[in-house]
C-alpha cells in the first residue's frame, strides 16, 4: 500500500492506494472533512457513520481518481455541495473548506 500526499491549490490531501489482491486495487483520497473512495468500498457504511463521502469508479491508481468524476455521494456529501458527476477535484477542494 503506498501513502501519497496529494496537493490541490495550496490544499493537501492523502492519497492510498494499492494491490489487495490480484488485480484489485484500493484508492482512497482523504481531506479534513471526508474522502472520495473506489468502488471497492461499502457507501452504506458511510452513510451509516454520517461521512461526508464519495464514490470514483474505474480507477487503479491516484492519479485515475484524480481525473475522474463522482459516481455516488453519501448523503452527508450530498449535504456538504457534493454531487454525482463533479470532478473528484473540485469535490476534494470541498473536503478542506
Amino acid at each position: 500500500m503506498k501513502i501519497k500526499e496529494i496537493e490541490i491549490d495550496g490544499n493537501k490531501f492523502q492519497g492510498f492506494e494499492g494491490e489487495i489482491a490480484p488485480g484489485t486495487n484500493l484508492v482512497f483520497i482523504k481531506g479534513s472533512k471526508g474522502f472520495i473512495m473506489c468502488g471497492y468500498l461499502n457507501m452504506d457504511t458511510a452513510d451509516k457513520f454520517n461521512n461526508i463521502a464519495a464514490i470514483a469508479v474505474g480507477v487503479k491508481c491516484i492519479d485515475d481518481m484524480l481525473n475522474t468524476k463522482i459516481v455516488k455521494v453519501s448523503a452527508a456529501a450530498k449535504n456538504f455541495g457534493i454531487n454525482e458527476g463533479m470532478p473528484v477535484k473540485e469535490a476534494l477542494l470541498k473536503l478542506n473548506c
